[in-house]
């Protein structure tokens, strides 16, 4: 897909991993190595370096690289986001998108703004058990702690760090719609399946995301991480 494809950064990747593609949108992937950063990759690649450690540079490099063949696919512009003063992507004129990196693995989903007004996509390695059990309460409301009752920690593990992303997934939707920033104690998961999942928001964030308003998620697994996706339809 790219002929200056960086050592660091895999063959970018068109295979959406998740279980319902968003239509009309595109998703890619690539996997990342810090380790086999160059100094001269960002300017190879025709990306603007970020400072910082290579951990940060090359998942920056990896993402913005799957954000300019996704929104080539997407409008024939091969472009790449610019960093706004929020640190939020400045996606195209009429494009929604979302860019993620964990673990070694970083991916763009962008959509015309005509099909979906907001797109919010999260990877995330799964928690191990002790550190998801130590950390849940700083992700999960009363509500949802009180839901876990009964699981085994491994199940409750798996719980939490799906809760987890699927709450980035939620802010990276609404953040551009609503310019408001809230925390992963201002939304709650209310229901999950095989691959489905059900959030509302327990604040307001402006007239028309309110208290209690309800949003539809997914989310895959793969390789020991989550991949999870929370989307807006225009309309």
């Amino acid at each position: 897909m790219n002929d200056h494809n960086p050592a660091c950064c895999t063959a970018l990747d068109a295979h959406d991993p998740l279980p319902r593609p968003l239509a009309g949108s595109h998703l890619i992937s690539t996997r990342f190595d810090p380790a086999l950063l160059q100094a001269d990759d960002f300017q190879r690649c025709g990306i603007t370096p970020v400072p910082g450690v290579a951990k940060r540079q090359s998942e920056y490099l990896a993402g913005r690289l799957c954000a300019r063949e996704a929104l080539r696919r997407l409008t024939g512009q091969a472009s790449v986001p610019a960093v706004g003063s929020d640190r939020a992507p400045q996606w195209p004129q009429g494009v929604a998108g979302s860019i993620t990196h964990g673990d070694g693995w970083a991916a763009a989903l962008v959509a015309h703004q005509a099909q979906w007004r907001g797109i919010g996509l999260d990877v995330e390695q799964l928690l191990p058990a002790e550190r998801a059990l130590r950390l849940q309460g700083e992700i999960l409301t009363e509500g949802e702690l009180q839901r876990l009752q009964g699981l085994d920690d491994d199940t409750r593990a798996l719980r939490i760090s799906l809760t987890f992303s699927l709450k980035e997934s939620l802010f990276k939707a609404l953040y551009p719609l609503t310019l408001t920033r809230f925390y992963f104690h201002d939304a709650e998961l209310l229901e999950i399946d095989k691959h489905s999942a059900r959030l509302h928001l327990l604040t307001d964030l402006n007239h028309e995301w309110r208290h209690g308003t309800e949003l539809d998620g997914q989310f895959a697994l793969f390789e020991g991480m989550v991949l999870s996706l929370v989307a807006v339809a225009a309309g």
